[in-house]
């Protein structure tokens, strides 16, 4: 008889167990949701996909211009928050913004006086950025509805991006088929996948244009604390084009080759390179030992102990500290001013079809562009 207690006990116990483990296996669920978001004047429906890992990290990506529109990370008592700047809604984002969370394309960054040569026929494109062309146009990438498809796998969830740029399209030349794919992983990473292919030779310069702030967007991002492996930059004229040279960092502000704060240099226009960009708005050399995937970054947020590494196969980043932010945006409970957020935009360097000197950024028919970047959030 004393042995029935006993078997209760046990069997109780184990229905425990089993209804416990049952609720912590749908906790480890990651899931990908759709919803509109909104009416594109020519009526076109613009759609939001909020992917959530394993751990309640959620990203939210619109099929419009592939913008990120929000992304939480945990600070180090678990606290999960927004640090990409942006807005809640379509209507902010059709009435003109500076890339906030964007896919840019077909050429991220300038190109001097908006014509570059190919294969001995000129080029010209819009100038929409002093006397330069910018980020891929009028119409660039971040300015199209993109066809979408969800990702659904066992430790990921993720967004495929398809998109074909017409030949001439913004005067680029060649039908331009783009795929970018967007992972969430339950490591807390972002992985962004761009592939692309051509009928006619080409130029392409993919990036993703998100402005972090990893305070939570309480405040500017001058006490974030960053690291960037790279022993030079691509200096530039006034008017942000590269000179043709490199320029060592050592002894300069802009050396972060160790953990240096946003703020510690970032006014000393006495070097003509922060006078020019306003602050930091250049394109660092990365140092690479191979053609892999390689972290270049990190970026962490004192106060919070939020931690963004940032890894890619790519020769550069555009670090670019919101010098232009001016006040006049606002979304999601914050006021964009002056280097409220930061980017690191990996990419190739900038005027680079006009700059035979540099990595090539040309694409022809039969190759295939292809590069990889991966932004991962932790908490210290």
């Amino acid at each position: 008889m004393r042995r029935i207690p006993f078997l209760l006990t046990a069997l109780v116990g184990l229905a425990i167990f089993s209804c416990s483990k049952t609720k912590n296996e749908e906790k480890m669920i990651s899931t990908i949701s759709k919803e509109a978001f909104g009416q594109l004047p020519d009526g076109q429906q613009a759609d939001l996909y909020t992917l959530t890992n394993a751990n309640g990290m959620t990203v939210n990506i619109t099929n419009y211009g592939g913008i990120i529109t929000k992304l939480t990370a945990p600070d180090k008592n678990g606290e999960w928050a927004d640090v990409v700047l942006g807005f809640d809604s379509l209507a902010p984002y059709l009435s003109g913004h500076p890339f906030f969370g964007a896919l840019v394309g077909r050429y991220g960054n300038r190109i001097a006086k908006g014509k570059f040569k190919l294969n001995g026929q000129e080029y010209s494109l819009a100038i929409n950025n002093g006397p330069n062309a910018l980020h891929g146009g009028t119409k660039g990438f971040d300015k199209v509805i993109w066809k979408a498809t969800e990702i659904k796998q066992d430790s990921i969830v993720g967004l495929q991006l398809e998109y074909t740029s017409k030949d001439m399209e913004e005067g680029y030349p060649g039908n331009l088929t783009v795929k970018v794919v967007y992972t969430l992983d339950n490591e807390n990473a972002l992985t962004i996948d761009y592939t692309a292919s051509t009928d006619k030779p080409t130029v392409v310069n993919l990036t993703n244009h998100s402005y972090f702030n990893l305070t939570g967007l309480k405040r500017d991002i001058l006490d974030h604390e960053v690291t960037i492996a790279s022993d030079s930059i691509v200096p530039v004229d006034t008017t942000l084009i590269p000179t043709g040279k490199l320029r060592a960092v050592e002894g300069t502000p802009f050396d972060f080759r160790k953990a240096t704060k946003v703020g510690a240099g970032i006014d000393k226009v006495e070097d003509e390179q922060i006078k020019a960009g306003g602050g930091y708005d250049h394109c660092w050399v990365l140092k690479r030992s191979g053609d892999g995937l390689v972290q270049f970054a990190t970026v962490k947020d004192p106060e919070s102990g939020r931690v963004m590494e940032v890894f890619t196969t790519e020769p550069g980043v555009q670090f670019y500290t919101g010098n232009f932010l001016d006040g006049k945006l606002t979304g999601k409970g914050a006021t964009y001013s002056k280097r409220f957020g930061l980017c690191l935009e990996t990419e190739h360097y900038p005027d680079s079809p006009n700059q035979p000197q540099f990595p090539t950024t040309t694409l022809n028919p039969g190759e295939t562009y292809k590069t990889t970047t991966k932004y991962k959030f932790s908490a210290k």
